[in-house]
């Protein structure tokens, strides 16, 4: 593939509408190596708002059987959503986050419950933090809007509905909490950047990784990268990309020259946890942190040699079920 120049030469008024936000403009120029100004585009939280075109990977919802204010302004207005008429929907709840803040989401575990299930596999995360040996320079890439980067397939709209005290509303872009969003989305992806995979980048749902053993190397990946989002109308968040970096945060890790190591507050979070009281909350906590193993926080321990009626024994027959 014929690599994009790096210096900057289109002009803002071809990078950007007259509508798009100057200051906006002016913060990416300022946070955004000049290696990628040309990309500007991509990392415009603006142009990111936007309905996004077909696809023919467009989100299906394929069934086995029968059948709040600021956020309805804001996505009819971008054209996410839109008014309709139905004799049902589904719930709308919020799920408050660690900042705080309130996220609108739809419950759409009814609609699940009879949504034939997509087995497309989505990569599992202890093969893909395998790629990273040599690599010294480090950039990670946050889509922005994800699954909202997907459109729902035309004729599936109506099985989105949700009700509100402000009438009912069907999706036009693929919402978070549909049971096959993660496949629909790795599809995507993985055909968009399958030239790349295990290369210079790795790509997990929305969060991708450039990797490089050398600056000028890493230069000319991150713009393969940023080209490839802009040649298939993808953004990616500003606020939350990492550039030529030593070591950053990937899925949970550090990742740097000097190999991969688990984010200290997750450390903290099973050191400190709470005691495991029967069988059942044990195997949870064993399947929840199993692929933390190699950093030696779970080790086996040897089976007891004693009889039956050791304290080891004891404990382990004894634990409630």
């Amino acid at each position: 593939m014929d690599l994009p120049p790096l210096s900057f030469h289109a002009s803002l008024e071809e990078l950007w509408d007259e509508e798009d936000e100057p200051e906006e403009i002016e913060t990416l120029l300022k946070v955004i190596p000049p290696a990628y100004h040309q990309y500007l585009d991509v990392l415009s939280k603006v142009k990111a708002e936007k309905l996004p075109p077909h696809l023919p990977c467009d989100h299906h919802i394929e069934l086995e059987g029968l059948l709040p204010p600021a956020y309805i302004s804001d996505n009819v207005e971008k054209g996410f959503i839109r008014p309709c008429s139905s004799s049902t929907g589904a719930p709308v709840l919020f799920v408050k986050k660690k900042d705080g803040g309130l996220p609108f989401c739809v419950d759409y575990h009814k609609l699940n419950a009879f949504t034939r299930k997509n087995r497309y596999p989505v990569p599992p995360m202890n093969q893909l933090l395998t790629v990273f040996n040599g690599s010294t320079i480090f950039s990670k890439i946050d889509l922005c809007g994800a699954y909202n980067l997907l459109r729902i397939k035309e004729g599936d709209e109506h099985l989105t509905v949700f009700r509100t005290k402000y009438g009912f509303y069907e999706y036009l872009v693929m919402p978070f909490g549909l049971t096959n969003a993660p496949a629909s989305f790795q599809n995507l992806v993985n055909h968009i950047f399958s030239h790349f995979f295990n290369t210079f980048v790795v790509v997990y749902l929305h969060d991708m990784m450039v990797f490089s053993s050398y600056e000028e190397e890493h230069v000319k990946h991150v713009a393969s990268l940023l080209q490839i989002l802009s040649d298939n109308n993808l953004f990616s968040k500003a606020s939350k990309c990492v550039f030529h970096a030593s070591s950053v945060e990937y899925l949970g890790y550090v990742v740097s020259s000097d190999g991969l190591k688990m984010n200290s507050s997750k450390v903290q979070q099973i050191l400190n946890g709470p005691q495991q009281k029967n069988i059942k909350a044990l195997q949870s906590f064993l399947n929840k942190n199993i692929h933390h193993k190699e950093f030696g926080l779970l080790k086996p321990l040897e089976i007891p040699s004693g009889p039956w009626n050791s304290l080891s024994m004891d404990f382990i027959t004894q634990l409630p079920l």
